[in-house]
C-alpha cells in the first residue's frame, strides 16, 4: 500500500511540475509580464492545491476508500514538493543560465507592480522607496533566494495540506 501511495503522489507531482514548468516557459515566451500577473499566480496556487487534493483522492481510491491522516498528508506533500521542485529548477535554469537578461526585465516588472500596489494602498513614499531599494538589491533567482521561496511555499502549502488531510482522512474500521 505504501508503494501505491508513493507512486500515485510521485506521478501527480511530476504532472504538477510539468504544468508549472510549462506555465513558466509559456509565460517566458509570450510575455514576461505574465509571471508578475496576479491572476496567473492565483491560477498556479489553485492548480497546486487541486493536484494535491486529487493525489489524496487517488490514494484513498487505491486503498478501497480509506486513508489515514498521515497517508493523506504524505500523498499531498509529495505531490506538492515534487511539483514545486521541478518548477523551481526550471526557473533557476531559465533565469540564471538560459536568459539572464529576462531576470532583470522581470525584476523591473516586479518593481512596477510593487509600486502600483503600494500606491494603491496609499503607502508613504519613503515606504515605497524602501521596498524598491530592497527589490533592486536582490537577485530574485539566486540559489539562496530560490531556496527561501521554495521553503516559504512549502510551509504555506503544508498548512493547506494539513487541512486537506484532516478533511479527507477516513479510517478503515476493519484495521482497528
Amino acid at each position: 500500500m505504501e508503494k501505491s501511495l508513493k507512486s500515485i503522489a510521485t506521478n501527480f507531482g511530476l504532472y504538477l511540475g510539468l504544468l508549472l514548468a510549462l506555465i513558466t516557459v509559456i509565460a517566458y515566451l509570450v510575455s514576461l509580464e505574465l509571471l508578475t500577473n496576479t491572476w496567473v499566480g492565483v491560477f498556479i496556487m489553485i492548480a497546486i492545491i487541486v493536484f494535491g487534493i486529487i493525489s489524496v483522492a487517488k490514494t484513498k481510491q487505491a486503498q478501497n476508500g480509506f486513508a489515514s491522516f498521515k497517508q493523506s498528508f504524505t500523498s499531498y506533500f509529495i505531490t506538492v514538493l515534487l511539483g514545486l521542485l521541478i518548477s523551481t529548477l526550471v526557473s533557476y535554469l531559465l533565469f540564471n543560465f538560459i536568459d539572464t537578461e529576462a531576470a532583470e526585465v522581470l525584476k523591473e516588472k516586479t518593481i512596477e507592480k510593487t509600486v502600483q500596489m503600494l500606491e494603491g494602498f496609499n503607502s508613504p513614499s519613503h515606504a515605497i522607496d524602501k521596498a524598491v531599494e530592497q527589490i533592486e538589491s536582490q537577485n530574485q533567482y539566486s540559489l539562496g533566494n530560490i531556496a527561501k521561496g521554495l521553503a516559504g511555499y512549502l510551509v504555506v502549502f503544508s498548512i493547506i495540506g494539513l487541512i486537506v488531510a484532516a478533511a479527507m482522512k477516513k479510517s478503515n474500521p476493519e484495521a482497528e
